[in-house]
């Protein structure tokens, strides 16, 4: 996520070697302007950008860390609209109504699931209303979607959208929801009658907020189509889809700055729980290789519960950690979505989430072999690692398919990590950086 701005700053940075040099300040400023360009920010945001940061320097002198503030804080302006409220909104009603809106293949679908999930995490009853019956099978997608996320799903056979959006809305009442996502078709911004329904379902359901999904790799296009859906229709903010195939982000401030509209949340992978708010300053710190502690406490906090990290620090610290330990907070961590960006939230740790940001924790080989050796193991030894001497490994060995070799690098393996826990929960985050500096992240 913005991987080609961050990039930039760094390259623009490294051309300021000494302090006071005006030709050093020139030379980062057009490397910064390429970047900025080629990263598809709008002229006008670059133009504006550049000539705020070189006022900002001048004004306080030329150097890397006056260069460095001045980017932070004019990136943080640009990315913060005035006036307008960057966190989910709830109703001050028992129930908040949400409308989603996109073109046809931006992610709007993939994104309600993953709203109605992010507020599920946060104990909020959601309900998603089947409204997309332009596409063929649509529905039938959603709940699918819902089904395999426990999501609750509305949806009606033979009725028309105005009239599943009004049942959706009296059920929601009636059973008492928090919220109510309203899932519409996707549509080109000139398709006057498909506008037209739209409209219609924002006059019944009422949202709270109403959110336009864009397609981070649309670029331009996708300000110039937020513009449109903004003006027919009214938008409370922006969720920016697909964040994981693109490293540009051009189209984040093209929208936060020409449009004046608030970025609500980010999509940053494929899975359900790839899904974060969009909070401006703590956005701008991990762009600047700074971390987010606070979006990092709040996604842990949502998914962990209290009372059972407790007991799992103790037997940490006891050198107690076991297989199904580790079985359990694998289950956990998948729910806080992609590991590198996890791992890029800690300040320092962004050249180690390059090195994790492709572990699927589902599906890659590495993953399928720790968990078939794991089941391979009787109840005993999953709870005891200590048991495992080399008869019984054989025995793993041979359940799991793998040959032995592959059993012992993963104990081993496994070792270590209790042993780099147990010291962490001594020196606790002052220690992170350089125990996972010193990872190398081995394949089994």
């Amino acid at each position: 996520m913005f991987e080609l701005i961050s990039d930039s700053f760094r390259q623009a940075v490294n051309k300021l070697k000494t302090i006071d040099d005006e030709k050093a300040l020139k030379n980062a400023m057009e490397t910064l302007k390429k970047s900025l360009l080629k990263a598809d920010v709008h002229f006008k945001v670059t133009k504006e950008l550049l000539t705020l940061i070189e006022n900002e320097v001048k004004a306080k002198g030329i150097g890397q860390k006056h260069f460095l503030d001045a980017i932070k804080n004019n990136l943080t302006q640009i990315l913060t609209p005035e006036n307008k409220v960057s966190e989910f909104r709830f109703s001050p009603e028992n129930l908040t109504c949400v409308m989603m809106m996109g073109l046809q293949g931006g992610g709007k679908t993939t994104s309600t699931i993953k709203l109605a999930n992010y507020l599920k995490l946060r104990k909020k009853k959601v309900l998603v209303a089947a409204c997309d019956l332009q596409r063929l099978a649509a529905v039938e997608q959603l709940r699918q979607l819902c089904e395999a996320n426990e999501i609750d799903l509305f949806s009606m056979q033979n009725a028309s959208v105005q009239e599943v959006a009004q049942k959706a809305l009296e059920h929601a009442q009636k059973s008492m929801y928090d919220v109510l996502i309203v899932d519409t078709a996707g549509r080109l911004a000139i398709d006057e009658k498909l506008m037209q329904e739209l409209l219609e379902v924002k006059n019944i359901v009422k949202p709270f907020e109403s959110f336009y999904v864009a397609d981070a790799m649309s670029g331009q296009e996708g300000v110039k189509t937020a513009e449109i859906f903004n003006e027919k229709i009214g938008i409370s903010g922006v969720i920016l889809s697909k964040f994981d195939a693109d490293t540009k982000g051009g189209v984040a401030l093209g929208i936060a700055k020409l449009l004046k509209l608030p970025l609500k949340f980010v999509g940053i992978g494929e899975k359900v729980a790839d899904f974060e708010s969009f909070v401006p300053d703590r956005i701008v710190s991990r762009i600047m290789g700074e971390g987010d502690l606070a979006t990092l406490i709040e996604k842990t906090s949502a998914v962990f519960n209290e009372k059972d990290a407790k007991v799992l620090s103790k037997k940490i610290k006891k050198g107690e950690f076991n297989f199904d330990d580790f079985l359990n907070q694998l289950e956990s961590v998948k729910k806080l979505g992609n590991l590198g960006s996890l791992v890029g939230m800690i300040p320092g740790m962004s050249q180690v989430a390059n090195k994790v940001k492709d572990l699927d924790l589902d599906s890659s080989k590495e993953m399928i072999h720790i968990k078939a050796m794991i089941s391979s193991m009787t109840l005993k030894e999953r709870q005891n690692p200590s048991l495992l001497n080399n008869s019984r490994k054989q025995r793993i060995a041979k359940g799991a398919g793998l040959d032995q070799m592959q059993v012992n690098r993963f104990l081993k393996q496994f070792d270590n990590a209790s042993k780099i826990a147990k010291k962490l929960s001594k020196s606790g985050m002052k220690g992170l950086g350089g125990m996972l500096n010193q990872t190398n992240f081995p394949k089994i």
